[in-house]
C-alpha cells in the first residue's frame, strides 16, 4: 500500500471519527439543552398510541439516534414507566424522527451556501468560543451544539474528499452491481454494517457520502437502506439481554416492525426495478436517499399503526411469559427493574427515576424504624427479627443506589442535575443511617427481652413520644424529598427542635430517675441509648429536608 493510499484511509476514518463524534456531540448538547422538556415530552404519553408516535419522533429527532431512543424504551418498559402499548407508538415515531440525520447530511446538495466547507467551520469557531467564554450553563450547551454541527459536517467532507479520487474505480462500481443485483445481499449488507456502528443515522450518512460522489445505483441504495432499518434492532435486542420479559416484547416489537417494512418495500422496489432496469442501475444522490429513507419510515408507520395491538399480541407469541421465581425480596426486584442502565441514555429520565427509588428506599427505612420503636415498647422478638431483615435490604439499596447515582454522576449533566445528584448521594447515605439507628434501637429491644427488663409507665409513656416525634421527622423529611414541598422541609424542621428538646428534658427525668432509684441502671442504659438514637435519627431527616430546600 503506498503513502497516498495510507493516507487517504487514515482521511477517511480522521473524517469518519468526527462525523461520529460530531453526532454525539450534538445529540449530547441537545440533550442537555432540552433537560426536563424531554421528561415532559415523556409525561405527555398516555395510552393514545398517536401521541407515543409523536414523542418518539421528536425525542430522535434530539438525540439522533434511533437505536438510543429504542433503548431508552426498552428501559422505560423494563423499569415499569411505561406499557407496551405506549411503547409501540414511541418505536414507530423513532423510526421517523432518525430521518432527520439523513436530511443534515444532505444538506450539501441544496446549494453552495449549504457545502459544509462554507460554514462548518464558523460553527466551530463560534461554538468554541461561546463554550470558552460563556458563562451561562445554557450559553455553553448552544456552544456544544455548534460545535457538534460543524465537526458532522467537517467529517463528512473529510469522507468525502478521501473518497472522490476512487469514484471512477472498478471495485466500487462491481461491488454495488453485485449488490444491486441480489436485494437480499444488499440488506444484510445494510443490517451488518448498521448493527457493528450501533447507528443507523451514522450508517446512512456512510452510504449518503458515497453518494454524494456518484458512486451508489437506486437498486444498492434501496436495499443497503432496508437493510439499515433492520440492523438498528440489534442494539435494543442487546440491551434487553437479561431483562424483564416486556422489554423484550419491546425489542421484538421494534424488529417485527422494522421487518415487516422492509419485506414490503423489499418486494415493491424488487417490482419497481424489474419494470424499470434504468432507473435500478442509474446513480442515486443523497437528498434522493433521504426523501425514501422518509417515506419508507413514515409509510412503513403509516401501515403498521393500525396493527399496533396485534404487534403487542404477536411479542407475546415470541417471547412467553414463565412463573418467576421469589428468589429475592420483592423491593430489591423492584429496584433491581427500576435502576436499569438503559435510562441513563437520558439523564433527565434517570434521575427522576432514581429519585423514586430513593424515595423508596426512605419510605423502607420509614417502615423499618416504626417496627423497632415498637419492638423497644412492646419488648417484641418477631419486630425485632423484622427489622434484622429490613436492614439488610436497606444496606442493599444503599449499595444499587450508589452505584447508579455514580454512573448518572458520569453522564452529561447541567448545574442544577449536577447538585440534585449530589444531594441524592447525601440523602441516600442519610437514610442509610437512619436504618442503622432502627437497627440499634431493635438490638436494644433484644437486650430488653434477654434481660427480662421492663419500663416504668412514665418512661414508657416518654420513649413512645419521642419515638412518634422523631417518626414524624423521617415521614416529613421522605415528603418533602418526594414532593420538594418547602412546608414539609418546614414540619422536619419543627419535629427536630421537640426532639431536641424532648431529648435534654427526658434525658435529665431519667437520670434524676436513677438518682432517687426509681429505676434500675440496666433500664436506663437502654432508655438512654434509645433516646439518642431517636435525637440522630431527626438529625439525619433534618439533612434530607436541608438538600431539597438547598435545591429550591
Amino acid at each position: 500500500m503506498t503513502v497516498e493510499a495510507i493516507g487517504v484511509l487514515f482521511q477517511f476514518i480522521g473524517g469518519l471519527g468526527m462525523f461520529l463524534y460530531g453526532m454525539n456531540a450534538m445529540a449530547d448538547g441537545l440533550q442537555k439543552s432540552a433537560g426536563s422538556r424531554m421528561q415532559q415530552l415523556l409525561g405527555v404519553l398516555t395510552s393514545n398510541k398517536l401521541l407515543g408516535v409523536l414523542v418518539g419522533a421528536g425525542i430522535t429527532a434530539i438525540i439522533q439516534s434511533s437505536s438510543a431512543t429504542t433503548v431508552m424504551v426498552v428501559g422505560f418498559v423494563n423499569a415499569g414507566i411505561i406499557n407496551l402499548t405506549q411503547a409501540v407508538g414511541i418505536i414507530m415515531g423513532a423510526n421517523i424522527g432518525t430521518t432527520v440525520t439523513s436530511w443534515i447530511v444532505s444538506m450539501s446538495e441544496w446549494g453552495e451556501m449549504m457545502k459544509p466547507e462554507f460554514f462548518a467551520p464558523v460553527l466551530v469557531g463560534i461554538g468554541a468560543g461561546v463554550t470558552m467564554f460563556a458563562k451561562d450553563s445554557k450559553k455553553k450547551q448552544i456552544g456544544e451544539i455548534l460545535i457538534g454541527f460543524g465537526l458532522l459536517f467537517i467529517g463528512l467532507d473529510f469522507m468525502s474528499s478521501s473518497i472522490k479520487p476512487y469514484r471512477d474505480a472498478p471495485i466500487f462500481a462491481q461491488a454495488f452491481s453485485v449488490l444491486g443485483r441480489n436485494p437480499i445481499l444488499g440488506i444484510l449488507t445494510g443490517a451488518v454494517v448498521t448493527a457493528i456502528i450501533q447507528s443507523s443515522s451514522a450508517s446512512v450518512g456512510i452510504l449518503q457520502t458515497l453518494a454524494l460522489n456518484g458512486m451508489v445505483n437506486w437498486q444498492s441504495a434501496i436495499f443497503i437502506t432496508l437493510g439499515q432499518n433492520i440492523g438498528t434492532c440489534v442494539t435494543a435486542l442487546l440491551s434487553s439481554i437479561g431483562a424483564h420479559k416486556t422489554a423484550k416484547r419491546a425489542a421484538a416489537i421494534h424488529l417485527m416492525f422494522n421487518c415487516i417494512g422492509a419485506v414490503i418495500f423489499g418486494v415493491l422496489m424488487f417490482v419497481v426495478f424489474l419494470a424499470r432496469p434504468e432507473l435500478a442501475s442509474s446513480t442515486i444522490n443523497s437528498v434522493e436517499i433521504s426523501v425514501f429513507h422518509t417515506v419508507f419510515n413514515v409509510t412503513n408507520t403509516i401501515i403498521l399503526f393500525p396493527f399496533a395491538s396485534l404487534l403487542v399480541k404477536l411479542s407475546y407469541v415470541f417471547v412467553k411469559e414463565k412463573k418467576k421465581g421469589q428468589d429475592v425480596s420483592d423491593v430489591e426486584e423492584e429496584m433491581n427493574r427500576h435502576l436499569d442502565s438503559r435510562i441513563l441514555e437520558t439523564p433527565s429520565f434517570a434521575i427522576e427515576h432514581v429519585e423514586n427509588e430513593v424515595v423508596r428506599m426512605g419510605q423502607t427505612a420509614l417502615m423499618n424504624l416504626k417496627i423497632a420503636g415498637e419492638a423497644l415498647l412492646e419488648g417484641s422478638q418477631f419486630e425485632t427479627d423484622e427489622v434484622m431483615k429490613n436492614e439488610k435490604i436497606i444496606d442493599h439499596m444503599q449499595e444499587m443506589l450508589t452505584d447508579y447515582l455514580v454512573k448518572i454522576n458520569n453522564l452529561s449533566l447541567n448545574e442544577d442535575q449536577h447538585l440534585l445528584v449530589k444531594n441524592l448521594f447525601y440523602t441516600v447515605s442519610d437514610i442509610e443511617r437512619i436504618g442503622d439507628h432502627s437497627q440499634n434501637l431493635a438490638e436494644l429491644a433484644e437486650n430488653r427481652i434477654n434481660g427480662q427488663i421492663t419500663f416504668s409507665q412514665e418512661a414508657h409513656d416518654e420513649l413512645q413520644e419521642i419515638i412518634q416525634t422523631a417518626i414524624a421527622s423521617v415521614e416529613h423529611a421522605i415528603k418533602a424529598r418526594e414532593l420538594h414541598d418547602m412546608v414539609e422541609v418546614r414540619q422536619v424542621v419543627q419535629s427536630e427542635e421537640e426532639v431536641d428538646n424532648l431529648e435534654e428534658d427526658l434525658r435529665e427525668r431519667h437520670i434524676e430517675r436513677l438518682s432517687n432509684n426509681l429505676c434500675k441502671a440496666e433500664n436506663g442504659v437502654i432508655f438512654l441509648d434509645a433516646i439518642g438514637n431517636l435525637e440522630r435519627v431527626s438529625d439525619h431527616a433534618l439533612n434530607i429536608a436541608g438538600y431539597v430546600r438547598d435545591e429550591m
